[in-house]
């Protein structure tokens, strides 16, 4: 086998909750996260001629930048593999916009290499390498709906009622992750450390996901892009139970009790004057390969 096509997905965070800074610079977060059919594709081939990711989106850069250029490289450089790898990548993740496109984009080639070069990695041994890459790779690794803590890469399976229909806006704005880290007010994450709720497995109902719907950063980047408080309150008048941004933003998500009713608000939702783009969304498991994965 010399090339294969994967299927690479966003994530929405349904919490996040920024603890602390450490020493390293990081910060300590407590996230839980939700992989969701919207989907990159990936064509992975092996070949001659070094490392080359191209793409049909412009925005994404084609070398050292990217990120699934780096964990090419971090496969190639470790077990010391003279062979050419093309990846192509066609975008349906929005780029920088709080749905970790990058990060599993460096994850599916992780874990297509592993497949095409046969090394045999374990899981635990891929997400050790993602976590080199960055701090949402390990779980694009791990496949399974997670409480993340540490950077985001020690990792908790945590039970989620499936399907969860939502509706995602994304207002084309790229936010830069750094940028809202190093403009939060750590005083507020502090001071809720020891407040906010434990969040433990198992999650029965969708009820008990929307009372849980949180972000540390929103208040951030609503402060430099109002609308993402309008589109919360957009898709709460629409239906939704409830509605968050996720990541650093500043893509926004509503949360719906059906397929029926996320439809009807995805086919109602108008932004006038506003180019913006809707996905109606479900969440992602290694079954449904991509589900209905629409957008307008």
């Amino acid at each position: 086998m010399n090339s294969l096509k994967l299927l690479s997905p966003a994530k929405v965070n349904l919490r996040l909750d920024v603890l602390g800074k450490r020493d390293d610079g990081y910060h300590e977060i407590r996230t839980v996260m939700q992989r969701i059919d919207i989907c990159d594709e990936l064509e992975i081939s092996l070949g001659k001629g070094g490392i080359n990711v191209l793409s049909n989106s412009r925005d994404m850069p084609q070398d050292i930048e990217n990120i699934a250029y780096r964990a090419v490289k971090s496969i190639l450089d470790r077990f010391k593999i003279d062979v050419g790898v093309r990846i192509f990548i066609k975008k349906k993740i929005p780029i920088a916009a709080g749905l970790g496109g990058g990060s599993s984009n460096a994850a599916t080639t992780l874990i297509g290499l592993n497949r095409l070069l046969k090394l045999r990695l374990t899981k635990k041994e891929l997400i050790e390498m993602g976590t080199m890459l960055g701090a949402d790779v390990p779980f694009f690794i791990f496949e399974e709906p997670a409480l993340a803590t540490g950077i985001g890469d020690r990792l908790q399976r945590i039970k989620l009622p499936s399907p969860i229909w939502m509706v995602l806006v994304n207002p084309k704005i790229q936010v830069s992750t750094s940028w809202t880290y190093k403009n939060l007010n750590l005083n507020i994450g502090l001071t809720k450390k020891k407040n906010n709720i434990s969040i433990l497995p198992p999650v029965a109902q969708l009820s008990d996901v929307v009372d849980f719907l949180h972000n540390d950063l929103e208040h951030v980047t609503v402060k430099r892009y109002p609308e993402i408080q309008m589109i919360k309150e957009e898709l709460i008048d629409k239906g939704a139970e409830g509605a968050l941004m996720s990541g650093s933003g500043p893509s926004v998500f509503g949360i719906f009790s059906n397929r029926e009713r996320a439809e009807k608000a995805f086919d109602q939702l108008i932004f006038t004057n506003r180019d913006y783009t809707l996905f109606l969304s479900s969440s992602f498991d290694n079954k449904n390969q991509g589900g209905v994965n629409g957008s307008n």
